[in-house]
């Protein structure tokens, strides 16, 4: 294959979107919006969710058997589209598929939240809702201090919402005072800005926005990783360039009935076949197809 072939090639190759279950479609979702003529190819880890109460060392060892998988299946660039793997897994990602012959990026969805969230901020006070796994790491705290400005940043870990969320719809009022627990501290330190450091957690934005008042400015993680993404295909030359819209598939491992279902509701458009991969099996080297081809 000459040079100019190859690089046709690789920028039609789809973009690796993965995330512990179906709160990753919410990114992938700006993904498919904001860069329409892109392939996409999603696993949600469903048979182990939650990420959220996981170990660090738990979460690394799941992310890199994922990105194996999504790298065999022929992804150009990584999307951790999970708030919990990206604190706990992204440095280990990146030197992982960096050293690869044919080296893949890797966007996390913390710092393009966490850089959102300082521009935003008004009187310094910024909120962040999460998982434990998310909380413990504190890589908002890091991501927020990174940018050398005196801001304070209010963690409140929400080990249960991600579940609840998870487990469909409708909310009863079980979880509004559950969500209205949560917002406690972050009313008691007058924040105007929240992270909603979960990708699980926009699809109670507007119930949160109700219980934090309409002046606090709620960040979620979805189109500022898409400008990110899309910079990133630039810088490498990967952008597709096709004159119409690409596809996307999806994987998971758990349930794909299950996945099917709730999916339909987080990404706002159909989901289609769902495949059912045994990531453990497939990370090792069997039973993985390597053309990238998208059905």
């Amino acid at each position: 294959m000459s040079a100019s072939a190859r690089e046709r090639s690789d920028r039609e190759r789809p973009i690796g979107v993965f995330d512990s279950g179906v709160g990753g479609l919410t990114v992938l979702h700006e993904l498919l919006v904001h860069l329409p003529r892109e392939d996409f190819l999603y696993l949600g880890d469903t048979a182990r969710f939650p990420y959220g109460e996981r170990s660090g060392a738990e979460l690394r060892q799941f992310s890199v058997a994922i990105a194996r998988v999504l790298a065999e299946r022929g992804a150009k660039l990584l999307v951790v589209a999970c708030n919990s793997a990206t604190a706990a897994a992204l440095p280990t990602l990146r030197s992982h598929l960096h050293e690869r012959e044919d080296p893949i990026e890797v966007v996390g969805v913390v710092g393009p939240e966490a850089r959102t969230a300082v521009q935003q901020t008004r009187n310094g006070r910024i909120g962040l809702l999460a998982t434990p796994a998310t909380v413990e790491c504190d890589a908002y705290g890091d991501a927020v201090r990174a940018t050398g400005e005196w801001l304070e940043l209010v963690s409140v870990a929400c080990p249960d919402l991600a579940p609840i969320i998870q487990a469909g719809f409708p909310f009863d009022e079980g979880v509004v005072e559950t969500v209205r627990g949560y917002c406690g501290p972050l009313l008691s330190a007058a924040v105007d800005t929240v992270i909603l450091g979960c990708t699980h957690y926009g699809l109670v934005a507007p119930m949160l926005q109700r219980m934090l008042g309409s002046d606090v400015t709620l960040i979620t993680s979805g189109r500022a990783v898409a400008r990110v993404v899309e910079r990133a295909l630039a810088a490498r030359n990967l952008s597709s360039r096709r004159g119409h819209e690409g596809r996307y598939r999806f994987l998971c491992t758990g349930d794909v009935e299950a996945f099917a279902a709730v999916g339909t509701r987080f990404l706002q458009m159909p989901l289609g076949e769902v495949e059912r991969v045994d990531v453990a099996t497939a990370a090792s080297g069997a039973g993985v197809l390597t053309d990238g081809a998208l059905r």
